[in-house]
């Protein structure tokens, strides 16, 4: 009896392997949602301490007249060296997250460098570390990495060295470059003045907090807008142990501090998303290759039974 053909049996391992692949990649999905609704946690958790921040920050500026000749933070220097801090992934398998950013480092670093300002990196990311480290032509002050958990610690240690870099006057202008979580469809890429800060962007900016949901078995995210915090009221008669000046100085990096957390949470929460995009993708082209192959293997094995049977029918006319 002839031996069954190769071909089907060839496109039904292909078919279990294109079934395996689409499993790791649904589940791979369904973790990076998970990861999404634990920075979604560490975003909410950190609300009180901003407002809080924002509120005596914005009673301290009241109480000192709008006067801020003295603090170095607030003060807008004449530019001629810039250092841009760059958010990327530690990981891949995120669709273009990571080379979307680094193709916009780049670009704003030609820029600058067009208007005759000298340039620098702080690079926090493995991605955005191993990409310009191959390069360079690229001039790169310190690296950090991140994981998909950010803490207040690491956050510490990014804004002690961009502190650290514009007080010694190192530097006259930090940017910030990062993904800001929009949707799990969409991220913006954000480039923002870090460094020196703005008395009325702090007291008078709002802020916004996202949310992952489930609707008809789909994620999606809703995103709340909230309004600034009021200054606190400090009554006239208030005498300050320390002058505010001093406390302003204190507040403005932990004010920092809080902000690059807060980045870095938007920006794995924008990787995480791209993640899930990117293995549906997977997934949704294994179910049409699954599809295909079923087909192909049909016609196959029904190719290789009517072979089979000529080849009988051959065989016993030839007999008579």
């Amino acid at each position: 009896m002839p031996s069954p053909s190769p071909v089907p049996i060839a496109i039904r391992d292909r078919i279990s392997s294109v079934v395996n692949t689409k499993k790791i990649t649904m589940a791979m999905k369904l973790v990076a949602a998970a990861k999404v609704r634990r920075a979604q946690d560490a975003v909410v958790a950190t609300r009180p301490f901003s407002e809080t921040l924002q509120s005596v920050f914005g009673g301290l500026i009241n109480r000192m007249g709008g006067d801020t000749a003295d603090i170095p933070l607030l003060t807008q220097r004449e530019v001629s060296k810039i250092t841009i801090a760059v958010i990327t992934g530690d990981r891949g398998l995120c669709g273009g997250y990571n080379s979307f950013m680094i193709k916009k480092a780049e670009a704003r670093y030609k820029e600058l460098e067009a208007a005759g300002l000298e340039v620098d990196f702080v690079l926090i990311g493995k991605k955005g570390i191993k990409y310009f480290d191959k390069r360079p032509k690229y001039k790169v002050r310190a690296t950090f990495e991140c994981g998909q958990n950010p803490s207040s610690k690491e956050a510490l240690l990014i804004s002690e060295e961009l502190l650290n870099t514009y007080l010694s006057g190192e530097t006259d202008t930090i940017e910030l470059l990062y993904t800001k979580f929009v949707s799990l469809i969409a991220s913006a890429p954000s480039v923002r003045t870090l460094v020196p800060f703005s008395a009325s962007d702090i007291t008078e900016k709002g802020d916004e907090v996202f949310s992952l949901t489930s609707s008809a078995g789909d994620f999606e995210v809703e995103r709340k807008a909230i309004d600034a915090a009021e200054p606190q009221e400090f009554p006239n008669d208030m005498i300050f142990e320390q002058d505010p000046v001093q406390i302003v100085n204190s507040i403005l990096p932990l004010y920092l501090n809080g902000q690059i957390l807060r980045t870095l949470q938007e920006s794995v929460a924008s990787e995480l998303a791209a993640r899930m995009q990117s293995m549906q993708s997977a997934s949704d082209n294994a179910k049409a290759l699954e599809k295909d192959l079923s087909m192909q293997y049909n016609r196959a094995r029904q190719a290789a039974v009517t072979q089979e049977i000529l080849e009988i029918v051959s065989g016993a006319m030839a007999v008579e």
